[in-house]
């Protein structure tokens, strides 16, 4: 930037100079939007445009709301802190209120879709995605978007699409607002001050005393100079990887492997083989067992919908895979569908990390089992089992990490 793209040879493909610019063997095409709707369109048919005249206007629609009611708004509040605009508090002021009119209104359209347009990600997703990108790793912490959960969830869905990590890879959520660059005149050294006494002419008698004096402080200068250089030399050694606090707790005489092959591998009498081995396994003083149920069950009111936010909660808990094992059931019939689930932790509470990386935990209530209860064991059984019907209502579904 601020080389190449000022060429001659670049201003023709973009007269303004600015990037991204796409070479193709018919020319170049510049703007995001422009090109990513080129190279959607390199394929018939592509689905990313949709599979009728209405959806390709909706994918259409959704992308220029992402572009000008939240990617314009995110840039006009982060560019300023990071010093490349001038900031005004006013001007930022209006942004963010403008953001927040644009993800309320995004927030309000997620509520009972899992994308914008369809049953699958489209164009309107992949632009959306990267546009709510920007924000979430630059300026938009937990504690702005919380009040957005739809607009959460819908972006650690996209995010975490396997097509998407391979692109960008993990994504990080922003812990704070950047800075407001200070807009005072950097302070000049103290020691400026000095030397510009040192640099005032003197008699010449006081100059030819001095260099003697000087040539000395020199030639010390000189000696010291290679201590200097092996002190910057030395590396500090690389400081170990961090264990995770579960690896640290005492030993359990369960072994969770022990019990997923055992879930996995029984295919008949499951209740006397797999529920029974179970609870020989168990250890209440290694593990702990809870119940998690869905905050917000008035929302599952489409069956997709409610599948693949169950789906994308169990992506997201990929983190605590070697520790955790679950079940999550879909309830019902007919909408509003139930979300239940059981999930073994290692250790006696919830753990920790899995709080603050996933922000799914926060949309359940979760409960510890009292495994001296035996109708909480009762129920432990029935989620393990995917025992129909569960407390009087029908499976829509039941999936499994393990």
């Amino acid at each position: 930037m601020g080389v190449s793209n000022k060429t001659p040879e670049f201003l023709k493909m973009n007269p303004i100079g600015k990037v991204p610019v796409l070479e193709t063997p018919e020319g170049p095409v510049f703007e995001s939007n422009a090109i990513a709707r080129y190279v959607a369109r390199l394929k018939a048919d592509n689905p990313l445009f949709g599979s009728s005249p209405i959806e390709y206007a909706q994918i259409e629609q959704w992308i220029d709301f992402s572009t000008f009611e939240i990617d314009a708004h995110i840039g006009r509040w982060i560019f300023p802190r990071l010093g490349f605009a001038p900031y005004n508090a006013q001007t930022e002021e209006l942004a963010i209120s403008s953001l927040k009119r644009g993800l309320e209104a995004l927030s309000t359209h997620l509520a009972s879709k899992t994308y914008l347009v369809g049953h699958t990600v489209t164009l309107a997703d992949i632009i959306t995605g990267c546009n709510l990108y920007n924000g979430f790793t630059r300026i938009l912490t937990k504690s702005f978007t919380s009040e957005f959960p739809h607009v959460e969830r819908y972006f650690w869905t996209i995010v975490n699409q396997p097509t998407f990590r391979k692109i960008i890879g993990e994504v990080k959520q922003a812990e704070s607002i950047p800075a407001v660059p200070s807009s005072k005149p950097a302070a000049r050294p103290k020691e400026t001050k000095k030397e510009a006494k040192k640099e005032e002419p003197k008699p010449k008698v006081e100059e030819t005393a001095a260099k003697p004096k000087e040539a000395k402080k020199e030639a010390k200068k000189e000696e010291q100079k290679p201590k200097v250089e092996e002190t910057f030399e030395e590396e500090e050694a690389p400081k170990p990887k961090p264990k995770n606090p579960l690896d640290l707790l005492p030993p359990s005489k369960m072994i969770l492997d022990e019990w997923k092959r055992l879930y996995s591998n029984t295919k008949s009498n499951f209740h006397e083989v797999a529920i029974k081995g179970f609870w020989d396994m168990y250890d209440p003083e290694g593990y702990s067992l809870w119940f998690c149920d869905y905050k917000y069950n008035d929302e599952n009111t489409v069956s997709f919908v409610t599948l693949n936010k169950v789906s994308g909660f169990l992506q997201r808990m990929d983190l605590v895979r070697k520790y955790a094992f679950g079940k999550m059931l879909v309830i019902g019939s007919d909408p509003p569908y139930k979300v239940k689930g059981l999930w073994l932790f290692r250790g006696k509470e919830v753990p920790q990390f899995v709080i603050d990386e996933c922000y799914d935990i926060e949309l359940y209530e979760w409960t510890k089992v009292n495994t001296d209860d035996e109708v909480q064991r009762e129920r432990v059984n029935a989620m393990i089992e995917d025992l129909e019907p569960f407390e009087g209502e029908a499976l829509l579904d039941a999936k499994c990490f393990k």
